[in-house]
C-alpha cells in the first residue's frame, strides 16, 4: 500500500489578520486611554471650579453676616478658606430710595429710605500653591443686591 502525503504551502493569511486585529485594538486602547486622560482633567477642572464657587458664596456669606452696611465708603472682608483657596468680597453702596407712606403716594416719603448695595465676591482656587498658576487653577466672581431700610439721611 502506497500512502502520498501532499503538503500544501501555507499562504499567512492568519497571520496578516491576527496583526491587522492587533493594530485596529492598539488604536483603540489608545484612543480610550486619550479619552479617559481628557475626561479626568475635566473632571479636575469642574472640581476647582466648583471650590471657587462655593468660597465665592462662603465671601458673600461672610461680608453679610458682618453688617458693615455704610454709604460712606465700601467694607472689604477678604478670608483664605485653606491651603488652595482665598476670596476677597466687596460691599458698596449704590443708591437709595424713599420709602412711600401707608397709602402709597409716589413721591411723599414716609421718612425712611431703603439702602441699596451691591456685594462682590471673588474667589481663587489655585491647585500649585500660592504664587503659582497652572492650567487648573480656577476663579469665580459672585454678586447680590440686596438694601437695608433705614432712617431717612438728611439731605445737606
Amino acid at each position: 500500500m502506497n500512502t502520498t502525503i501532499q503538503i500544501k504551502k501555507q499562504q499567512g493569511a492568519a497571520l496578516i489578520v491576527g496583526l491587522i486585529l492587533l493594530v485596529v485594538i492598539t488604536v483603540l486602547a489608545v484612543s480610550g486611554m486619550n479619552t479617559a486622560t481628557t475626561e479626568l482633567a475635566m473632571a479636575r477642572n469642574d472640581q476647582n471650579y466648583e471650590n471657587a464657587f462655593q468660597a465665592a458664596e462662603t465671601g458673600l456669606e461672610s461680608a453679610l453676616a458682618q453688617g458693615q452696611f455704610t454709604t460712606l465708603a465700601g467694607a472689604a472682608v477678604t478670608q483664605v478658606i485653606n491651603a488652595n483657596d482665598s476670596v476677597t468680597a466687596q460691599i458698596d453702596f449704590e443708591d437709595s430710595t424713599l420709602v412711600p407712606d401707608r397709602a402709597f403716594s409716589l413721591g411723599v416719603g414716609s421718612g425712611v429710605s431703603a439702602y441699596h448695595f451691591l456685594a462682590t465676591s471673588q474667589a481663587e482656587s489655585r491647585r500649585a500653591g500660592a504664587g503659582t498658576t497652572t492650567d487648573r487653577d480656577s476663579t469665580a466672581v459672585h454678586t447680590q443686591a440686596f438694601y437695608v431700610v433705614g432712617p431717612e439721611a438728611p439731605t445737606l
